[in-house]
């Protein structure tokens, strides 16, 4: 007997639906991304489809889309126009395996680190870049700047700018797009509001016979199978170093994007990814790519955002949207070429409108200035450089933040206990931000011969930490006064112990009060 589950069927409907929505909206763009990089459309349209279809079966995250980028293609460009498109497929392939063992190595996991303000900023960021990237559909072919003139490569000023007739009319059908893909889903979700703004508008234009600007306007599609060869570059260590700097760079902009794009798509399906995973599937993904004459990809927060958008939550979404594209590559070539690009203006437009987080204008006020600052400037970065600049520095700057936040908090409270020794009680942590105000608040001079520290409230974190107290040790032996180091945490006695003869203390106590034997000195 065969079980018909209807909630699979439709889950299958929806996937399938939305992968053909998401194949529409990147054919152009890796159209683009290919002339960004310098190579021919097939090779971006390629590595759409395999990186897409490869991640999808075994990366880890469901319903999140991967092809082509931008900000994989301007890091290409220089490599391209340097040594030829050859090195670039060695390049991808070194960049698949780089990103293989991040994987193994479960490096995937330090994507954690990466505080909420810098990922509303990365998200925001991005969503600026999607809209100032659209902005080049709005010049006039064969112009400087077309199809190339993104913020981030500085030519976007450079645009020659539709005018009268055409620009109304390009607007008109964008504005269309946005209003079927908004209302539309108040009517009916029988089949994704994207997909059926890209059919009506699409029909229109060929119905009335328009005069606007097709996908056939910007590259011929049309092309066979991706064949399997090796790059044809020298096996030797001339080669190695010429790609390696390019393959690092490649591996970690790649594998930046994919996990922050894989967290942002958790939160918005409130389910949970698997990082690790993630990594080992998009570097074999574009370890073959690499051998197939693609040029390599990682997650699209843009295109992902469709998908999700669009009911895609399942494998099969990405693994349609990569076998829609091989089929419009093969026998379909025509018909998609005669899609307007203002309906997909206005697909992108939609998810530049959901990507942003506009909370962040109301939030700005309400949270630390630090974390405002570190909003703005991810943003900001992310638009002017690209992803992995903007997360490095939104990184550090969290990181020194906290950590100057933190150099403030150490408090050390003196007083004499029944013994007659000075006992001084440190709360909070001793690290490089806080050990010179912690070594201030001593006085050898004027203490009394026993002397006790007490950590109940207290942690050494690091090395500079362990100088500290080797620095106050010293200070008090000169002093010919007796130092005593009581509840110590297992991680700092790890710590001293570890440092050996690097930190001398007359005596150390545990926190049962048992005086060790035998000092470290």
């Amino acid at each position: 007997m065969f079980e018909f589950h209807p909630s699979k069927v439709a889950t299958l409907k929806n996937d399938l639906l939305s992968g053909l929505t998401v194949a529409l909206a990147l054919v152009p763009e890796a159209v683009a991304f290919a002339f960004v990089a310098g190579v021919g459309p097939l090779v971006g349209l390629y590595a759409a489809f395999m990186v897409g279809f490869i991640t999808a079966c075994i990366g880890g995250r469901p319903g999140m889309i991967s092809g082509a980028t931008g900000a994989l293609a301007v890091v290409m460009v220089a490599l391209v126009a340097d040594h030829g498109v050859e090195y670039l497929f060695a390049t991808v392939v070194l960049m698949g395996i780089l990103q293989i063992f991040a994987g193994l190595l479960k490096l995937g996991k330090f994507i954690r680190m990466v505080p909420h303000p810098v990922m509303l900023g990365f998200v925001n960021g991005l969503a600026i870049v999607i809209f100032l990237a659209q902005l080049s559909q709005f010049g006039v072919t064969g112009e400087p700047g077309w199809l190339t003139g993104t913020f981030m490569e500085g030519s976007i000023i450079d645009v020659a700018w539709l005018k009268g007739e055409q620009l109304y009319l390009l607007l008109g059908l964008v504005f269309l797009t946005m209003a079927i893909i908004h209302f539309l889903p108040r009517f009916t979700t029988v089949i994704p509001s994207s997909l059926a703004a890209i059919v009506v508008v699409s029909l229109m234009v060929i119905g009335l016979d328009l005069d606007t600007r097709v996908v056939g306007d910007i590259a011929s599609i049309k092309g066979g199978l991706p064949s399997f060869h090796f790059p044809t570059v020298p096996f030797n260590l001339e080669t190695f170093w010429i790609i390696l700097p390019y393959s690092i760079i490649l591996a970690a902009i790649g594998l930046i994007e994919s996990l922050l794009t894989l967290r942002l798509v958790d939160e918005i399906t409130e389910s949970r990814g698997r990082g690790n995973r993630e990594c080992i599937g998009q570097g074999v993904a574009n370890t073959i790519t690499g051998f197939f004459g693609g040029m390599g990809g990682c997650a699209m927060i843009g295109q992902s955002m469709i998908n999700v958008n669009s009911g895609g939550r399942g494998r099969m979404s990405g693994i349609s949207a990569a076998l829609f594209l091989l089929l419009f590559i093969l026998v379909a070539s025509s018909l998609i070429e005669q899609i307007p690009l203002a309906a997909l203006i206005g697909v992108m437009f939609i998810v530049v409108i959901g990507t942003f987080e506009w909370s962040s204008f109301r939030i700005i006020g309400k949270v630390p200035r630090s974390d405002s600052m570190v909003l703005i400037l991810v943003s900001a970065v992310t638009v002017a450089t690209d992803l992995a600049v903007a997360v490095v520095v939104g990184v550090i700057v969290s990181a020194i933040v906290f950590a100057w936040e933190h150099a403030k908090h150490i408090r050390i409270e003196a007083r004499e206990d029944h013994k007659g020794s000075t006992v001084y009680a440190v709360t909070g942590p001793l690290f490089f931000g806080s050990v010179t105000s912690f070594l201030e608040r001593f006085d050898p001079q004027q203490d009394n011969d026993e002397v006790v520290i007490d950590f109940a409230r207290s942690r050494v974190a690091d090395h500079s930490g362990l100088e500290a107290i080797d620095t106050l040790a010293e200070r008090y032996l000169n002093a010919n006064k007796k130092l005593h180091l009581v509840h110590l945490s297992d991680e700092c006695r790890k710590l001293l112990r570890k440092a050996g003869n690097l930190v001398e203390v007359n005596v150390i106590e545990d926190p049962k009060y048992f005086v060790a034997e035998n000092s470290l000195g």
